[in-house]
């Protein structure tokens, strides 16, 4: 499988994401620019990332202009036949803008700016991303947004509950989702969801930044070894 690492303007992980995949995973990554109209290659088969960072200075609302630049019409066309993409940070907000995912992220409930550790775990196995996650276990992922808050009305909450598309939610250190362990106000405790097809995925948490020895922390990389599984149970 191989990555395509989008840069927008703003974007600030791309270089993050792009050295994990490449140098901790030992994945193929291509480099991608906001203004191509095409993906570089990639196939059906491959993951388009989207990064975190403030794309076009978050002017209007968070990954709305981004989804517009010309590359997000062939990551359009890429999901729709079928295609892996994910967006952690503002790459969520940005495949939600762009109708890729359900919900929306709104400001957090305490109107600041958050950047620390928080813990989340895998509501299921349901999705490549979480296949091999224990359920319920902590991991610590930062988190660095000032709208997150996931939300989406009643019956799209339901659908996603049901189906298992909530892939990962807000929890303490011992794996329970309470309200204080939510960082953002985001509806059912969720830091992820995935479509219906279970081949687009977002987060707010950066997994890349917690995939290192040197870091400190390392239970970013199992959300990576979980994708990259050849046993994920989502495998086509």
């Amino acid at each position: 499988m191989k990555f395509g690492v989008v840069t927008f303007p703003g974007s600030n992980c791309d270089q993050d994401l792009i050295h994990v995949l490449r140098d901790v995973m030992g994945c193929e990554v291509i480099e991608l620019f906001h203004k191509q109209h095409d993906l570089g290659g990639l196939t059906t088969d491959d993951c388009v990332m989207l990064p975190g960072g403030f794309s076009y200075g978050d002017a209007l609302r968070t990954g709305s202009i981004a989804r517009f630049s010309p590359i997000m019409q062939a990551v359009i066309k890429h999901c729709n036949a079928g295609g892996y993409a994910w967006g952690i940070c503002n790459g969520f907000q940005i495949l939600c803008e762009a109708g890729l995912l359900p919900g929306v992220l709104l400001e957090n409930n305490n109107q600041q700016f958050i950047c620390k550790n928080v813990f989340l775990r895998a509501d299921n196995n349901a999705s490549r991303i979480n296949a091999t996650v224990p359920i319920g276990h902590a991991l610590k992922i930062p988190i660095a947004h000032g709208e997150g808050r996931y939300y989406a009305d009643d019956a799209t909450l339901k659908q996603l509950i049901a189906n298992n598309q909530v892939i990962f939610s807000y929890c303490d250190d011992h794996g329970n989702a309470t309200d204080t362990a939510n960082p953002n106000g985001s509806m059912h405790n969720i830091a992820g969801v995935c479509n219906a097809g279970r081949n687009v995925f977002g987060m707010m948490p950066h997994p890349e930044r917690a995939s290192e020895e040197i870091l400190g922390n390392t239970d970013g990389r199992m959300i990576f070894e979980s994708f990259l599984a050849l046993t994920a149970t989502s495998a086509r």
